[in-house]
């Protein structure tokens, strides 16, 4: 590797019971105090027999044979988390609004900048968030966190079962003008999105997506497909990017286990992708 930023990994197999910290440092010769911050952030990974979990308290103390694991990128490390909003709790769950540039999931190099994260550190009272549905890195938008497990399943199942109403808008090269049901397959999954022109300009219209499926990137393949990628899809779109992404979860809705029904919809005030 070359180059202060440069992705490193190290690892060690603990021999005698230590902390954490003690055997990073002897292996990777880094500062403790940049090490405790690498683990804070989810660097730092520990390998028990079959199980694999993030640690990040320095002063865990390791058994023999266990493995260690820096996965130390301080570039990665470096990155700010944008603010996600709260926009309710209900308990066992909540709703948010992922800005551009928040994650829904880590790596392995951190998780400090994904939404769960951002929750546990930020709702009252306490409590552990599970993510149950994901938007991409540049998009914005609804998400769902779950607050016990048992939520995180029943969720999740709905989801699965695509019994949970999600809508889209998007912002789109060219002028839409018909609506129309996209059924071409992703990733050689069948997925279906429905699309209906808002507004229809020239040059861009804003569009509604309501997807049945939830394929990675499947609005983004599904619109450029049909030749109007979203503006700013650095993915589909051959640029020039002077905008982010202009895609936004907009709506969720679902009926619950208990037959209560939910809905939430974006407040129009944190569109700015698509102004």
């Amino acid at each position: 590797m070359t180059g202060m930023n440069a992705p490193q990994t190290f690892s060690v197999v603990i021999d005698c019971p230590q902390t954490a910290v003690a055997a990073l440092t002897s292996v990777s010769g880094l500062p403790r105090s940049v090490l405790k911050e690498a683990m804070q952030k989810g660097a730092v990974w520990l390998q028990r027999g079959k199980k694999t979990q993030r640690i990040r308290r320095q002063d865990r103390l390791l058994k023999a044979q266990d493995t260690l694991f820096l996965y130390y990128h301080r570039t990665v490390l470096d990155q700010v988390c944008p603010a996600a909003t709260l926009l309710a709790d209900e308990g066992e769950f909540s709703v948010w609004y992922k800005p551009t540039g928040m994650l829904s999931q880590g790596s392995r190099w951190s998780d400090h900048c994904t939404i769960n994260r951002w929750v546990e550190g930020h709702i009252t009272p306490a409590r552990t968030a599970v993510i149950v549905n994901r938007l991409d890195r540049a998009a914005q938008g609804l998400m769902l966190i779950a607050h016990s497990k048992a939520m995180a399943r029943q969720l999740s199942g709905l989801f699965a079962q695509h019994k949970i109403h999600k809508a889209y808008l998007a912002k789109v090269e060219g002028q839409l003008i018909k609506p129309t049901t996209c059924t071409a397959e992703v990733d050689n999954k069948p997925a279906l999105s429905h699309i209906q022109p808002l507004q229809s300009g020239p040059d861009r219209s804003l569009v509604k997506v309501i997807i049945e499926t939830g394929r990675k990137h499947q609005i983004r393949q599904h619109l450029a497909g049909l030749g109007h990628p979203i503006v700013g899809d650095r993915l589909n779109h051959p640029g020039p990017y002077g905008e982010d992404l202009a895609l936004v979860c907009s709506e969720l809705a679902w009926i619950d286990n208990r037959t209560q029904a939910w809905r939430f919809v974006l407040p129009e005030h944190f569109y700015s992708a698509l102004t």
